[in-house]
């Protein structure tokens, strides 16, 4: 399925938005990590929902001597390096899509799934509202505002997981996956999968993030576009043709590198109007203005940078057991450190979603899976690579 580049589908699709225990032995240098329930505390096997590619139980990660360093002093830490993951080779990859994937009606499939429901009933204590009622019902100005769609994806993609799950062999894809990533806000989702942080905790703070990211939007106004038709060259160079003729404040910048002919500018609005003004000249197809918030993915978010810090530092995140892809490097991150550094720049920084998909394919992803409300994700993939499977699986 190619993207399309119609201006209703643009303006839905870039809707986007623009996160252990140790066990050694002298005898071995493995480590083991807990599989993900919701109870991300209990290291007990447990029949709750996990998100990890064994039901119960551990999942053993042998890790190179020269990268781990153990302590073998009581309350001792272990010391994981940064790079661990970055000699990855993919064979299956899930996909989770951003902000602006959500439809009104999503969520009732994962109802009749008994773990997904559980997952809407859990979601539904930590918000303090009704998610089944805003995915199901909306109305779609309610879903799609920044405070409540980002839950609400993030959710339902994880719902996703748990339908595969129930079906005849979805559980044996689940344990062959071995790189997650997602835009934007998914990001946050394949962290959660990854068993990098609990269901609840990573609910915790896409909630706070979606709030963070509206009182920085309401504090300095911005707004964003998407260029279509163009490389990124080019885009860069209309960029700047636009930023000579506005103030400081007013500039813009790419926000989503998103695929060849598909990128969004995000800044201020007199510097957005500039650019459509004169995004002709530069030859561009055309420019879709998007129904967002605010400028994500740029300085305009900085305000949302002290609430975000904050909830990740007080956040238990793990080293994941399978690489995640950064939206802000294109890297798989493993010390738990890096990562809360990496999702707090996220917002401020542009979206490296291109870059991702093109290492993923070159290095020899066989095949991938979109999880979560719309097809967007696949329609990214097949426009880069047409030969490359990708299978949705919607909630």
């Amino acid at each position: 399925m190619l993207v399309s580049n119609s201006p209703q589908f643009l303006r839905r699709f870039s809707s986007f938005n623009l996160l252990s225990t140790t066990m050694a032995s002298s005898s071995s240098s493995s480590l083991l990590l807990p599989s993900v329930s919701l109870n991300h505390h209990q290291l007990k096997t447990s029949s709750s929902v996990c998100f990890g590619t064994l039901k119960h139980g551990f999942r053993r990660i042998n890790l190179d001597k020269s990268r781990v360093s153990m302590s073998l002093s009581a309350g001792s830490t272990t010391a994981i390096d940064d790079a661990l993951f970055t000699d990855y080779k993919p064979t299956t990859a899930f996909l989770f899509p951003g902000q602006g994937a959500q439809a009104v009606g999503m969520g009732q499939e994962a109802l009749k799934v008994p773990a997904a429901a559980e997952l809407y009933n859990k979601a539904n204590e930590i918000l303090g509202f009704d998610i089944v009622d805003v995915c199901i019902n909306g109305p779609k100005e309610k879903l799609d505002s920044t405070v409540l769609s980002q839950p609400a994806i993030y959710v339902t993609s994880l719902a996703a997981v748990e339908i595969l799950r129930a079906r005849d062999g979805g559980q044996q894809i689940i344990d062959s996956v071995d790189v997650t990533c997602g835009l934007s806000l998914g990001e946050y989702t394949a962290l959660a999968f990854a068993g990098a942080f609990s269901f609840e905790d990573g609910l915790k703070l896409v909630k706070l993030r979606g709030q963070a990211m509206q009182e920085a939007a309401d504090a300095a106004k911005g707004a964003m576009v998407s260029i279509i038709g163009l490389d990124s060259d080019k885009v860069q160079q209309l960029c700047d043709a636009a930023n000579e003729e506005v103030e400081e404040a007013e500039k813009v910048q790419i926000a989503n590198f998103l695929c060849t002919g598909n990128y969004a500018v995000s800044g201020g609005v007199k510097g957005i109007e500039a650019v459509e003004a004169k995004a002709k000249s530069f030859k561009a197809r055309m420019t879709v203005r998007l129904a967002v918030a605010g400028a994500f993915h740029t300085r305009f978010m900085n305000p949302a940078l002290s609430q975000l810090e904050s909830a990740l530092s007080a956040t238990e995140i793990k080293t994941p057991r399978i690489p995640v892809i950064s939206n802000v490097d294109a890297q798989p991150h493993a010390d738990p450190e890096t990562i809360k550094k990496i999702l707090a720049r996220q917002v401020t920084s542009p979206v490296q979603w291109e870059t991702t998909v093109k290492t993923l394919l070159s290095r020899g992803l066989v095949k991938s899976y979109e999880l979560g409300p719309g097809k967007v994700i696949a329609g990214i993939v097949k426009r880069m690579d047409k030969t490359s499977p990708i299978e949705n699986i919607s909630a």
